[in-house]
């Protein structure tokens, strides 16, 4: 993979529920170049497992991942 083809667009939502509560939820677009589209989502799902952040709010936060090759 080559680091000039490679990238990650996040949208983060927050939204208000019917009992007046706040929640946040995400979805991850990440790109990677030198592999093909499901291998992009395998190492992107591969990565969200070990992720820090991704850990820390796992149960917390809804995420979408929906990796795309390069």
């Amino acid at each position: 993979m080559t680091g000039d083809k490679c990238g990650c667009h996040g949208c983060v939502t927050l939204s208000i529920g019917d009992d007046g509560e706040f929640s946040l939820s995400a979805v991850l677009n990440p790109v990677l170049g030198g592999v093909d589209r499901a291998t992009a989502q395998q190492l992107a799902d591969a990565a969200h497992q070990i992720c820090p952040y991704s850990k820390a709010t796992r149960g917390n936060i809804p995420v979408s991942i929906r990796a795309a090759a390069a």
